[in-house]
């Protein structure tokens, strides 16, 4: 039998409670995304989720992508600034520019000052204005030369480690769940697919941290082992 464009149209709205054509051909293509051949996978997994059929471009002038999409970056940031082995990297040297500043990269999620940095003690830094900031001398002014900090990068998405993309997709999904369908019994099992995932990312994690109870020496595993004297000091 011979289906017309309104016939096929009409089968797959019932199919997927949307027109097949629909964004092909009404919905004007946005400007595609940073990385969206690597990212559309994520997406669609997310979408198959919350029951939407897949896409082939990250078309964000739909509400359902759009908010997939939103909600992928956002949860990427959130679990990259719990700070893992593949994002945090120690002794990262920074060097004052001619105003006696430190500036500090947008994708520097975490920043502080090495703890084996020469006069440690001497400095409380947090990141203000963009700058790196003493809060002891309260200035953002660096006349010592080149720092010693601990940093927790941002990286985009083609940089992370597979099981934590898996577990940033599977918590994004989750997110989706919420936000579009609402429905608690395809939460609860959303939640335990991101328990799953969670898991095998930190799997990953021991295995590259290699971490131990009693920490390392410099140069080897930067774990710190507990430290009684600094629980008494507070």
């Amino acid at each position: 039998m011979l289906l017309l464009h309104g016939d096929l149209n009409l089968l797959f709205r019932g199919l997927f409670g949307v027109p097949f054509f629909y964004s092909q051909k009404f919905i004007p293509m946005a400007f595609p995304t940073t990385n969206a051949a690597q990212e559309l996978e994520a997406i669609n997994q997310i979408l198959a989720t919350v029951g939407q059929a897949p896409v082939t471009t990250l078309d964000t002038t739909n509400p359902d992508v759009a908010i997939a999409y939103d909600t992928l970056l956002q949860v990427s940031r959130e679990v990259q600034a719990e700070g893992w082995t593949f994002n945090k990297e120690y002794d990262y040297p920074m060097t004052p520019d001619d105003d006696n500043e430190i500036a500090i990269p947008t994708n520097m999620l975490q920043v502080d000052l090495h703890e084996r940095e020469q006069n440690y003690k001497e400095y409380d830094v947090v990141r203000r204005d963009g700058k790196l900031y003493d809060r002891i001398d309260h200035t953002n002014k660096w006349t010592n030369g080149e720092m010693k900090v601990d940093v927790v990068w941002h990286f985009d998405w083609v940089d992370l480690p597979i099981p934590v993309q898996d577990y940033i997709t599977a918590r994004a999904s989750s997110f989706a769940v919420s936000r579009i369908v609402g429905d608690q019994q395809l939460l609860r099992q959303a939640q335990e697919k991101e328990a799953y995932c969670r898991a095998m990312a930190l799997e990953y994690e021991c295995n590259q941290g290699q971490f131990t109870y009693f920490g390392h020496p410099k140069g080897g595993n930067h774990y710190t082992s507990y430290q009684p004297y600094k629980a008494l000091q507070r």
